[in-house]
């Protein structure tokens, strides 16, 4: 499933929040940026119309919206084509990248580390 930038942080909302409305929705987005409402509920039903999200009816009138898929699974998918489209298909230039930016604390160093480790002695297996 092919999300654009903002269908991408329409569903973050719902990955966050879970079930809302898509006024809920709106009011969320245009604190940070000016929105119409209808720009997002036309996201929001293409969202459904893609089988992102499902509709549920509360006290008869009122719709509300949740995710249907992961975001694990839309990240498992966006990210070979990042890879791709920006390191040339060399994962080893994302990671340097991603390491190399300096916001790396002492706590992310040392989760790295442990993780390495564990995969390299799981691989050695």
């Amino acid at each position: 499933m092919k999300l654009s930038d903002f269908e991408l942080d329409v569903m973050q909302r719902f990955w966050d929040e879970g079930s809302c409305s898509a006024s809920a929705i709106h009011k969320s987005i245009s604190a940070n940026k000016k929105v119409a409402y209808t720009t997002v509920k036309t996201i929001v039903d293409r969202l459904e119309e893609k089988g992102a999200i499902k509709r549920e009816r509360l006290d008869g009138r009122s719709i509300v919206y949740a995710a249907v898929i992961k975001k694990e699974e839309i990240s498992k998918k966006l990210l070979p084509d990042l890879v791709r489209r920006f390191f040339h298909g060399n994962t080893s230039h994302l990671i340097t990248h991603l390491i190399s930016n300096d916001k790396l604390n002492e706590e992310d160093i040392t989760y790295l580390e442990t993780f390495l480790a564990d995969r390299k002695k799981n691989k050695d297996k």
